[in-house]
């Protein structure tokens, strides 16, 4: 009889730690003042995502019908970016209804150059329906009217987006973000306009 295949406890035991830390991750999140963007609801991100951060930055966000609680994104099978994360990230998923921001700028590393993106200087605002994103960090001077702490995230009612049953969260109709600084996994919008949009290589990031 051939030998059977031996298991793997440690991978098995960190994505049940990663699925536990749901519970956690937003609670921290309020705890600190720093929320905004991210969800994976009615257009969570649905697709496979690259394992690779970027980050965005923005002087200033605001929203209204905002929801967040936490999630696990998932890479494409045998992802040369899974590492030992087993093909899983840990995110903040965060939804706003509708949000403007401005000065955005977004960029990710691509090995030694970085791709950024700029949009929504001065007057002109980007603005984004049904915003989605999800995040591995998120920074910035929050403020928020109506909020609700500690949600169960299936029961949310303030944007267009529900979590699973148990997993808690937070909710409020309006949110404001100045100098918000996200690392982010995916990002989904129903629809997203990005004035004065402008795309370069660059050897700095945001």
């Amino acid at each position: 009889m051939a030998p059977s295949t031996p298991s793997v406890p440690a991978r098995r035991g960190r994505v049940r730690l990663r699925r536990t830390a749901l519970m956690g991750v937003p609670a921290a999140a309020a705890a600190a003042a720093l929320v905004v963007l991210t969800a994976q609801g009615a257009i969570a991100a649905q697709f496979s995502i690259s394992g690779m951060p970027f980050t965005v930055t923005a002087t200033q966000l605001q929203g209204t019908g905002f929801e967040q609680y936490g999630g696990l994104d998932n890479m494409a099978p045998n992802s040369p970016n899974a590492g030992d994360t087993g093909g899983q990230e840990l995110v903040m998923v965060s939804a706003i209804k509708d949000a403007t921001l401005a000065n955005l700028c977004q960029s990710v590393d691509l090995g030694g150059v970085d791709l950024v993106i700029h949009a929504g200087g001065g007057s002109k605002l980007v603005a984004a329906h049904d915003l989605v994103t999800d995040s591995s960090t998120i920074a910035g001077d929050a403020s928020f009217k109506n909020i609700e702490i500690g949600g169960d995230a299936s029961t949310f009612t303030k944007g267009d987006s529900k979590g699973p049953s148990g997993v808690f969260g937070q909710q409020a109709d309006t949110v404001t973000i100045n100098n918000l600084r996200q690392v982010n996994y995916a990002t989904t919008a129903a629809a997203f306009t990005l004035p004065g949009l402008h795309m370069s290589f660059n050897s700095k990031g945001c």
